[in-house]
């Protein structure tokens, strides 16, 4: 019986061409090699798959390059012909995360063939492909790789030889929203009060019917004297100094930047521009007041209506980036912004 033909997806970082700042890295095809990873996939299948190329991409260039990198990927592909494509295990890392699950659901709706990837269930890829394609939840860094690999391995065999793929809290995968009709062995009165039995005496149930996890935020009280209050601005819009001096990504942004705006009156195209790379930056390079609205509140201050504006401004590229790494900025600003006195923050996004 011949092997089932399987194509993996990697970045720069699981081939071992670099890190950050490899990121950059055009897509290559390495046919006939396992690399990084794929060692373990293939270890995993046995003598019931294998690897019969890699194509490595370096996040940065994926993400910026999507059409072309895409194009370009899917045309392999094509030739290659696998039974399978399997993409990752991206775990945590916002830019891997969506270019494994842009590409094998691309793999999967243009060409036709089985796909697959692996990444945490805060991934922002995650929320953007997990209806599109099949995504197994892993921990959220490489860490968790060998139990990673051992669950995708397993389902990659069975999802490529065409057996039944059970519900997703069976086989592993993300929750795609279907819902499909079965029988329970016991009637729904009699599961509901097991269940609520269970709850009453503190032991552990499993509802039918999930809620969706809301993340609320109780507001703070209103600014009560704005005439004498700081403002400050923050933006998830990528405003920058002209340069980007600190290197914040178009697309899962690692890091935030914090900016001097003293005496600055308006933000002309000279001196700042946008690093986000999910809108069209023409007009917010020619003025990123349309982003940061320095100017306008440089006019409140003027009239009294505020008291002044801080001095600082924070950025960062909301694009693709993570929830887990937003939380984390977010936390870190407003430590800094409370330090500074700072009464009420304005947030713009794009």
């Amino acid at each position: 019986m011949a092997k089932i033909k399987v194509v993996h997806y990697i970045n720069q970082f699981f081939a071992g061409i670099g890190g950050e700042e490899k990121a950059d890295t055009p897509a290559e095809l390495h046919k006939g090699e396992v690399i990084g990873p794929g060692m373990a996939f293939n270890t995993g299948f046995g003598d019931e798959a294998e690897i019969i190329a890699t194509i490595v991409c370096g996040d940065s260039y994926f993400n910026e390059n999507i059409d072309a990198a895409k194009a370009e990927i899917l045309g392999w592909v094509k030739d290659l012909a696998p039974d399978l494509f399997i993409a990752g295990p991206a775990f945590n890392a916002g830019r891997y995360g969506v270019a494994c699950g842009t590409i094998a659901a691309a793999v999967h709706e243009e060409l036709g063939i089985k796909s697959m990837t692996g990444m945490y269930v805060e991934n922002p890829g995650a929320d953007m492909y997990k209806d599109k394609t099949y995504i197994l939840e892993t921990k959220d860094s490489a860490a968790g790789m060998r139990a990673a690999v051992k669950k995708m391995t397993a389902f990659a065999l069975k999802y490529a030889k065409g057996e039944k793929i059970g519900a997703s809290c069976e086989d592993g995968y993300m929750n795609q929203g279907v819902r499909v009709n079965f029988f329970e062995k016991e009637r729904g009165s009699k599961r509901a009060v097991d269940m609520l039995i269970a709850k009453l005496n503190d032991k552990p149930f499993t509802t039918e019917y999930p809620m969706p996890d809301f993340d609320r935020v109780e507001p703070n009280p209103a600014v009560k004297d704005m005439a004498h209050a700081t403002i400050a601005l923050v933006t998830s819009g990528g405003i920058v100094p002209k340069g980007n001096p600190d290197h914040i990504e178009s697309s899962s942004a690692s890091k935030f930047g914090e900016y001097s705006i003293a005496g600055v009156m308006d933000l002309d195209d000279a001196t700042f521009e946008t690093a986000h790379g999910g809108y069209d930056p023409v007009y917010a390079n020619e003025d990123a007041d349309r982003v940061l609205p320095v100017d306008v509140l440089r006019d409140l201050e003027k009239e009294g209506v505020i008291g002044k504006l801080h001095e600082k401004y924070y950025a960062t590229v909301g694009n693709g980036t993570a929830v887990a790494s937003a939380k984390k900025y977010g936390a870190e600003i407003g430590k800094r912004l409370v330090a500074d006195g700072v009464d009420a923050v304005i947030l713009t996004s794009t």
